[in-house]
């Protein structure tokens, strides 16, 4: 019968299926469908992974090797069940499912909740919906975060349109964990424990949109942490929940390609600096003199700059 529904969801997008069925089900609907609908049903099949245990069979009740999901869930909770699943989702292959995988993506929602945690304490009493951005006076380290959230927006964008889930998966870990938490949210402490307004003001608002930008580009993979935590931020919401936000685009004024190759050269040398102590066991509290050699008047200058 030709219904309202009929025509509205006939053809759909995409079909998702395991390559068990492709024949016995997805072949025979493409059949069907040209034959009584005059059309195929979906122009994209994306075939995903079998699930295996950790040695890489197929789960088997006689074999006794199956992993429970809700048990999991119970244990590790969903987001980082589905994190682990996403990020093991790469094309053409099946996903070895072992339970310390999951645990390190436990880990993971729980970075995400202590630098949440670290902001929401920093933004107390703060409204980002006046600040406007083009007034802010930003530092190297906010430029360079902006752009690469820019960049990680593209990336993701791109991926989950070409069904590369691990991809964006990964993305955003690398994103989140090494950038964001071990790296601008301990440049940008200078400025918010300063005592300087402006650069303070500034601090606050890229704290805040980098985070909640985040937030939205996490939501498909972890819907549960990042609810939670997106309608604890403050600012103005453009919906009653993550899930109708509109996922983020990039921004050309966020596109900082000197400022972010600057930094990445200063966090180079940090970087050199603490892996030198680390084999020399130097303990963190201890203060140290370094000695750098500029090969040009612009490195000097540059690390000169990016001594703070």
């Amino acid at each position: 019968d030709k219904t309202p529904e009929l025509a509205a969801y006939y053809p759909t997008s995409c079909m998702v299926t395991g390559i068990d069925i492709l024949f016995f089900w997805v072949a025979r609907m493409m059949m069907t469908g040209l034959h009584f609908m005059g059309d195929v049903p979906f122009r994209e099949v994306y075939i995903h992974a079998l699930v295996r245990d950790a040695q890489g069979q197929k789960m088997s009740k006689s074999k006794g090797n199956v992993i429970d999901p809700l048990t999991v869930i119970d244990s590790y909770g969903t987001d980082a069940f589905r994190f682990t699943l996403a990020a093991f989702a790469a094309q053409g292959r099946d996903i070895k499912l072992a339970e310390e995988r999951i645990a390190g993506y436990r880990n993971f929602a729980n970075k995400i909740w202590n630098a949440a945690r670290f902001a929401l304490m920093n933004l107390e009493g703060f409204d980002p919906d006046p600040v406007k951005y083009e007034d802010l006076r930003l530092s190297e380290g906010e430029k360079w975060i902006l752009h690469r959230l820019n960049e990680t927006i593209r990336e993701t964008g791109r991926a989950l349109d070409d069904y590369r889930y691990n991809e964006a998966a990964m993305g955003l870990y690398q994103f989140t964990w090494s950038e964001f938490c071990d790296w601008y949210l301990e440049l940008s402490k200078k400025e918010l424990y300063g005592d300087d307004q402006e650069r303070k003001r500034a601090a606050r608002y890229v704290l805040w949109y980098v985070l909640e930008q985040l937030l939205r580009l996490l939501h498909p993979f972890m819907p549960f942490i990042t609810e939670e935590i997106w309608q604890t931020l403050p600012g103005k919401k453009p919906a009653p929940s993550i899930m109708l936000a509109p996922y983020p685009t990039p921004r050309e004024d966020h596109n900082f390609p000197e400022a972010a190759t600057n930094m990445e050269k200063v966090m180079a040398v940090i970087s050199a600096i603490r892996n030198i102590r680390g084999e020399m066991e130097v303990p963190p509290s201890k203060e140290i003199a370094v000695i750098l050699s500029c090969a040009s008047s612009e490195s000097l200058s540059l690390m000169k700059h990016g001594e703070g």
